[in-house]
């Protein structure tokens, strides 16, 4: 549902892009020489909100009546390094990597009421995306995009074995491989380029590792799947 909902918010956002652009008087153009060669550079900052897709355990729900999910986002940061080769005037191969670190709060309720309990996992993702951007016609000094690939991720702050001085309960994998959507649109400034881009990144793998922890195993048995999601705004400056 999540996904779906996802989907529907980017489409709405390139279509009323192109709507603002269809809506635009012909104005001076500034030049984009760095845009029309075969490669360029930039970086970019960017927010995040880092979030699970949890797949409760069914077996355990009905034994313990325990469930677990994600109900408090918390924003993290984005800084990566942009190598763009254009192979086609519409078309782009983009490689990002970076680093970028968040957050995320699994909370547990017993009988629909909040256990006074809580696991907040820290992640800080080595990431290595290599994206399709598809451009649109400029108007003026903006053009729209939409974006798509896949992304490897590596969390640094994934933990091995599990700490006693921490109530921390469950562990997640370091590697994970992700696919991305999104939409953005590029604005020719005098000196540069800025890029304003949306993007919704989906973990393809589960996460959780099979290990409940010694004295706590309620934590993990609860969970069937743990699959990762990231929603990330990103301004690119190229």
């Amino acid at each position: 549902m999540k996904q779906k909902a996802a989907s529907i918010v980017l489409f709405i956002i390139f279509l009323l892009s192109n709507l603002i652009l269809y809506g635009q008087k012909q104005k001076p153009k500034n030049e984009s020489w760095y845009d029309e060669k075969l490669l360029h550079f930039g970086f970019s900052l960017g927010f995040n909100t880092m979030d699970f897709n949890i797949t409760p355990s069914q077996k355990y729900l009905q034994l313990n009546n325990l469930y677990p999910e994600v109900s408090k986002l918390n924003p993290g940061i984005n800084i990566q390094i942009v190598t763009d080769l254009r192979p086609a005037n519409h078309l782009d191969i983009r490689f990002l990597p970076g680093v970028s670190f968040g957050q995320r709060v699994i909370m547990y309720y017993k009988n629909q009421v909040l256990v006074n309990s809580q696991q907040s996992l820290e992640s800080s993702f080595l990431e290595f995306p290599l994206l399709l951007k598809y451009k649109g016609n400029r108007l003026n000094n903006v053009r729209p995009y939409v974006i798509g690939g896949f992304n490897f991720r590596y969390d640094l702050a994934g933990k091995k074995e599990f700490d006693d001085a921490k109530p921390i309960y469950i562990r997640i994998k370091r590697p994970d491989l992700y696919y991305e959507l999104g939409a953005g649109m590029d604005f020719y400034l005098v000196y540069f380029k800025l890029s304003i881009e949306l993007k919704m990144s989906n973990g393809l793998g589960n996460v959780l590792v099979k290990e409940a922890a010694p004295g706590h195993p309620e934590y993990e048995n609860a969970i069937e799947k743990l699959k990762s999601q990231i929603w990330i705004l990103a301004f690119h400056f190229e």
